[in-house]
């Protein structure tokens, strides 16, 4: 198995038991619910097939509801299409159902009240561009600068223009209602903005008594330049590219990945790459070269987790697909000569990452065979993983809600243990847990870390090394 987490998105493509039970197999390591797709009812059935399966499997599958979010999109187009032509003129309407010809229904008022002549409207992820000509109460008349065929539904975009926009909209706040009923492991939270959009996410699990984690996706160009305050209050970050691709010119794109990837391991908190990694893959049994190249690239660049979204959710592959990933990630990692945040230089702000730091430094220095764990809240296992440790790492927790956010992590097998009484009983389960685990044997060298006393949560200030089998019974 891969220690860069793989996520899938569940689609009609996959949504059976034996296409999950696959996935799983092929190393799946969360399943991604989408609910700009689907419905409810239909998502229900996936999440509760899913955990069935996974539950037969022996195998921990967290599951994200990724939220839709405001995303702009074209209304219902009367006879589903119509073809835009380059230098004519259209007229975007908030009327559902237009009276004209070259008429298009846009249910956003809100972007038609905040356009002006002169900014431009891309449909279609990018593929046909108009720019605003005249704008008026209710309608904004576009010169077709790249024509093509427009379908029903597609998206729209519009870079650089400050729309007053809420993120988490009423069907939002309704599907993540749902969501926690389901029981799910993180939110994915679209097109932020800003940080306040976490909040409001995050004062309406409050408000429910729920503590899920947050994925924030940037996809928008003004996150980019709030990024740190987005971190500072997300528990995690996806790169979406799609729509981040379309808002900003293609070739700064990898330079906004690598430097978000970047500030993800410095803080400690995963990071996914997501959009069009193996795209080819719908269609196709094998991936390009190109695409192997971005998979492996942003495993050396440090990210945490790997997505796959049409591949595995309407695909004709969707096993193979996740499994040229994990072969993929498995050749990457095999490159890896020292974590994206390795320093020798002994300057940590924490005591936690100081710990976590030379746990990596003296499992090379013993030859150590794994740094186990053991953690309540996560922090210890995630602090350890930002340094891309050669040897295994085991995280043991009694919170099946931790169990699930390190499904997440680089490198972190976690497994749920019995609550521990006293710190020798806790030494024990970390070495009994790895050998069972098969990670470790009897005579090796093994590296422990934890937090003293143990369930505060947050705090690392316990390195050990300790020789299996040393004091234990056979």
């Amino acid at each position: 198995m891969s220690r860069t987490k793989i996520v899938c998105t569940i689609g009609p493509a996959s949504n059976s038991p034996d296409l999950m039970r696959a996935l799983i197999r092929a190393g799946m390591n969360v399943a991604r619910i989408n609910f700009s797709h689907g419905n409810q009812a239909t998502h229900a059935q996936s999440i509760a097939a899913l955990r069935k399966v996974a539950e037969q499997e022996e195998r921990l599958v967290a599951v994200m509801a990724d939220l839709q979010g405001p995303k702009l999109r074209v209304g219902e187009i009367e006879g589903g299409a119509v073809d835009l032509r380059k230098g004519e003129i259209v007229t975007l309407t908030s009327r559902p159902q237009p009276g004209a010809e070259n008429e298009i229904p846009v249910p956003h008022p809100e972007l038609l009240r905040d356009l002006r002549a002169g900014q431009t409207v891309l449909l279609d992820d990018g593929n046909l561009e108009l720019i605003v000509t005249q704008a008026s109460e209710g309608c904004l008349k576009c010169r077709v600068v790249a024509g093509g065929q427009l379908t029903s539904h597609k998206g729209i975009n519009v870079p650089g223009a400050a729309l007053r926009l809420s993120t988490l909209t009423p069907k939002d706040r309704a599907d993540a209602a749902f969501a926690l009923e389901q029981k799910i492991d993180f939110f994915a939270l679209s097109f932020v903005r800003r940080a306040a959009d976490v909040c409001e996410l995050r004062q309406f699990l409050r408000d429910r008594k729920a503590d899920v984690p947050i994925i924030a996706k940037i996809e928008k160009p003004e996150a980019l330049s709030v990024f740190d305050d987005i971190l500072a209050e997300a528990d995690g970050v996806m790169v979406a590219r799609g729509d981040l691709g379309v808002e900003t010119p293609a070739e700064e794109v990898p330079f906004h990945q690598k430097r978000i990837i970047r500030a993800c391991n410095r803080a400690g908190k995963p990071v996914i790459t997501a959009t069009q990694m193996l795209q080819t893959m719908i269609e196709n049994p094998h991936p390009t070269r190109a695409e192997a190249s971005d998979v492996a690239n942003a495993i050396l660049d440090g990210t945490d987790a790997v997505m796959l979204s049409g591949e595995t959710a309407v695909g004709g592959y969707p096993v193979e697909a996740v499994e040229t990933m994990a072969a993929i990630c498995t050749n990457a990692e095999a490159h890896l000569t020292s974590g994206p945040v390795h320093d020798k230089s002994g300057s940590h702000e924490t005591i936690t990452e100081a710990i976590s730091c030379a746990a990596v430094e003296i499992a090379g220095e013993v030859n150590g065979t794994a740094i186990i764990t053991a953690t309540m809240s996560g922090m210890t296992a995630r602090m350890v993983a930002r340094h891309r440790p050669s040897v295994p790492i085991v995280a043991v927790t009694p919170s099946r809600a931790t169990l699930a956010r390190l499904a997440l992590v680089w490198g972190v097998e976690s497994v749920l243990v019995e609550p521990f009484e006293t710190t020798d009983d806790m030494v024990r389960m970390m070495v009994r847990t790895a050998r069972q685990k098969g990670v470790v044997a009897w005579g090796d060298p093994v590296v422990l870390t934890a937090g003293i006393p143990f369930g505060s949560g947050g705090r690392t200030n316990m390195l050990k090394v300790h020789v299996v089998g040393k004091g234990e019974e056979a």
